[in-house]
């Protein structure tokens, strides 16, 4: 016994429970023994709960080790437990709290031999098992019944619980989740709905790609596995102390401490219930509407393509991306970029568009760099080629922007209508370089004339022969996550409105049809007017400052792009959405510079109508402008698709041999950051 384990007193360790507890009833708990399989995010957190209550005996099993993503809810992971046995770990962390703890250890799990062994002698069951173990949790359910012995599951639900008891006599687990005959993935679905068969949780999944039962991957949070242990504890309470009170299955309790509610449902029939089945079936139809998982990335090999697979999530136009990479050793790559530009009516002032969103890609590629150890230069060379090279350097803290590079999306949806905070203007303008500036549009009075000259672009762009095929071949129907373009479940506006969309864009025929007996207003409404109302604000971002002697326009834009990135990152880390406002933008360019995008007159003169609506309204010639977007407060949930990248390899043109030592290598603009 330890010195301090000499100075342990029971009375007094739990003196605080008296009072909710009798003196007797307490010393009664210290004699009960709770047998606990898996000691993961609410085994632990049950075990240490009831260790806190002051029961004197626990039987435990769990055979994994702790790991780095187990940190999120698992109250034993931590960086020095870090491939530990749970069981071992746990094992420390109750007899620290109770030194007098009685403990049998089961470090092997519980498998079919074992589990009359790990009953043995409980006087209560608690499940810490893993979702996925269907088939041991079934056995031991089965056997805890045979024995006599009340068993409780507790799962951890969104930022809430779903709990149920089964006891002696009672309904069984079989006979309330119908698992016995049924496929893997039938038997997943089953114990899930069965769980939380009223789904008080599903308001807030905000991606619900992320729940992966066919992978035995899902979500979770430390909260819900707190709030099972403390309904499991109070429960255990009931049960050890003979109280009464407790209401086993069928009777089933979920309390969502997110959305604040708590439902008791009562399946008579369990999931073979006529309502459940109904819910198991709209359960299964939703999980086969989402898309498979992701795959992970191969491993790489050398460092330069290591970070280029953290470029590649740049933004780019209608997600074009643009750049092609060919490596000429480990640390160098050449980005050409302009070769997968489609040279489309959006890409105006000569590939401006593009060339802003190579400095975003340099940026990227930049950050990347210095969290992985590395200093990134880049150096302009002829046409539209840029050779990047990573240099050692001295490590430096995590980059705050880093986290954020492929979390960072277009969020074209309407936003909350808060203001932006000061600090957050402040960290947003403080994300510029010197050389450009952020003014703010924020009043009602802007955001309503700004968004009247989206509608205007959209007018125009919706009836304009060139771009129809822009928006064919952008446009994706067939993933909710895009590597080549924009899903269509993105765009902004409605089911319906977006079925009439699908059906127009199959013919130019049908485009000039529904403008002619629609017009375009309904789609500018979603698309313009509502999204503009309901953000903080619009902005431009302009330059102010002369490009340097010497400098050429590409290079003064490259590092336009580059603060740009960091701005837009930022704002991704302030938690806040963005939406670029090119087509306005473009269209004004257009109009002012009187630019034939179109055979069509009557839009010609639309544009000219717009440029001057542009001057009017902001102030700002079109030209002045090198970013126009709007910006403010994600509602949760509202997104259903992003666009995605292409692989690293899908961008790869090929691998070159490196240049002889002393080669010249051409450049027109050296770039050191």
């Amino acid at each position: 016994m330890t010195a301090e384990a000499e100075h342990f007193s029971y009375a007094e360790a739990f003196e605080r429970n008296i009072g909710w507890f009798t003196e007797s009833e307490q010393l009664i708990l210290r004699s009960k023994r709770v047998a606990i399989a898996g000691l993961g995010g609410v085994g632990g957190a049950h075990l240490l709960t009831l260790a806190r209550i002051g029961i004197g005996a626990f039987t435990l099993a769990d055979f994994d080790e702790f790991s780095v993503v187990n940190f999120n809810r698992q109250v034993g992971a931590n960086v020095g437990t870090i491939g530990r046995a749970k069981i071992d770990v746990m094992a420390e962390m109750v007899q620290s709290i109770n030194p007098e703890v009685d403990l049998r250890l089961f470090p092997r799990g519980v498998a079919g031999d074992t589990i009359s062994g790990f009953l043995q002698g409980a006087d209560l069951f608690v499940d810490g098992l893993d979702f996925f173990a269907i088939d041991i949790r079934q056995r031991v359910f089965e056997r805890a019944a045979a024995m006599g012995i009340p068993a409780v599951t507790a799962a951890p639900i969104g930022m809430g619980v779903g709990f149920l008891a089964f006891l002696p006599g009672k309904m069984s687990f079989e006979q309330y989740f119908r698992l016995n005959g049924q496929t893997e993935s039938e038997q997943y679905l089953r114990f899930l709905m069965g769980l939380a068969p009223r789904g008080l949780h599903r308001d807030y999944l905000v991606d619900p790609t992320r729940v992966d039962l066919a992978h035995h991957r899902g979500p979770s949070t430390a909260a819900a596995c707190q709030l099972c242990a403390g309904v499991t504890a109070a429960v255990a309470v009931k049960l050890l102390l003979h109280r009464g009170g407790v209401r086993g299955a069928p009777f089933h309790l979920q309390f969502d401490a997110y959305r604040g509610r708590s439902v008791t449902t009562n399946l008579r029939f369990g999931n073979d219930g006529p309502i459940q089945r109904l819910r198991l079936a709209v359960a299964r139809r939703m999980f086969s509407r989402l898309p498979g998982p992701t795959a992970a990335p191969p491993l790489t090999s050398t460092p330069i393509e290591t970070v280029l697979r953290h470029g590649r999530w740049a933004p780019s136009g209608d997600n074009a991306q643009p750049w092609r990479f060919s490596f000429l050793d480990a640390h160098r790559a050449i980005i050409d970029f302009k070769a997968g530009d489609h040279g489309d009516i959006y890409d105006f002032r000569d590939h401006e568009p593009t060339t802003l969103s190579t400095g975003m890609l340099i940026e990227t590629l930049s950050i990347a760099a210095r969290h992985l150890g590395w200093t990134l230069c880049w150096n302009l060379g002829d046409r539209s080629e840029i050779q990047v090279r990573l240099k050692p350097a001295v490590p430096v803290p995590l980059d705050p922007l880093y986290p954020f590079i492929s979390v960072r999306s277009v969020n074209r949806r309407a936003y909350r209508r808060r203001a932006l905070r000061p600090h957050e203007m402040v960290a947003l303008a403080a994300a510029l370089e010197p050389g450009l500036i952020v003014t703010w549009h924020a009043s009602s009075r802007m955001r309503r004339d700004i968004a009247r000259l989206g509608a205007a672009a959209t007018a125009i762009r919706l009836r304009t022969p060139e771009a129809y095929e822009v928006h064919r071949r952008v446009l994706d129907w067939s993933a909710r996550d895009s590597p080549t373009g924009i899903p269509a479940d993105a765009v902004g506006v409605d089911r319906m409105t977006l079925r009439l969309m699908r059906w127009t864009l199959r013919r130019w025929g049908r485009v000039r049809f529904v403008n002619s007996v629609l017009g375009t207003g309904a789609i500018a409404a979603q698309l313009d007017w509502w999204p503009g109302w309901c953000s903080a604000a619009y902005f431009t971002i302009r330059s102010v400052d002369p490009a340097p002697p010497g400098e050429g326009r590409t290079a003064t834009l490259l590092r336009a792009g580059q603060a740009m990135q960091r701005f837009w990152l930022t704002a991704t880390r302030l938690g806040l959405a963005m939406q670029p406002a090119y087509a306005t933008l473009i269209f004004a360019q257009y109009g002012a510079d009187r630019t034939e995008f179109t055979t069509d007159p009557a839009l010609l003169r639309r544009a000219q109508e717009l440029a001057k609506g542009f001057e009017a309204t902001l102030n700002l010639v079109p030209g002045d402008v090198l970013f126009l977007g709007r910006i403010g407060e994600p509602v949760p949930g509202r997104d259903r698709g992003r666009s995605v990248r292409r692989s690293l390899e899908q961008l790869t043109t090929r691998y070159t041999v490196t240049p002889p030592d002393g080669a010249p290598e051409p450049a027109k603009a050296s770039h050191p950051p």
